[in-house]
């Protein structure tokens, strides 16, 4: 009984948080405001979801599945590129080399590096 309670307490806090997740996705009006939404609410979300899983083949089935495992490795490897994605998005849409900070060395940011065909200056 308390399993049974404990994982389904899991998976409705992993529909929550996936819900809120993909409607700041989908709702907020900024690249920048967006990161949020598909990299840590909806991690968390699944990451529930997936522990909830977990639970239900040890203490009712019996069973140890790996599955899961792979789709949290992959979840946290694929989640930061996501963000990488939007942030560059953003740069790329809404700002010109001249808006951003100076980067402290010679170089200046490296989604606005020059011709893309003179490798000296990319790989510097």
């Amino acid at each position: 009984m308390i399993a049974e309670i404990v994982i389904s307490a899991l998976l409705v806090l992993g529909g929550l948080f996936g819900l809120v997740g993909s409607f700041g996705l989908l709702k907020l009006n900024d690249p920048m405001k967006r990161l949020h939404g598909p990299t840590k609410a909806t991690t968390v979300g699944v990451g529930a979801t997936l522990v909830a899983s977990v639970l239900y083949f040890k203490l009712v089935q019996g069973l140890v599945t790996w599955q899961e495992l792979l789709i949290v490795v992959f979840l946290f490897i694929t989640s930061p590129v996501t963000a990488l994605f939007l942030a560059k998005a953003h740069l790329h849409r809404n700002m010109k080399p001249s808006d951003l900070p100076p980067t402290g060395t010679a170089r200046g940011w490296a989604t606005f590096d020059g011709d893309p065909g003179d490798r000296d200056a990319r790989h510097l």
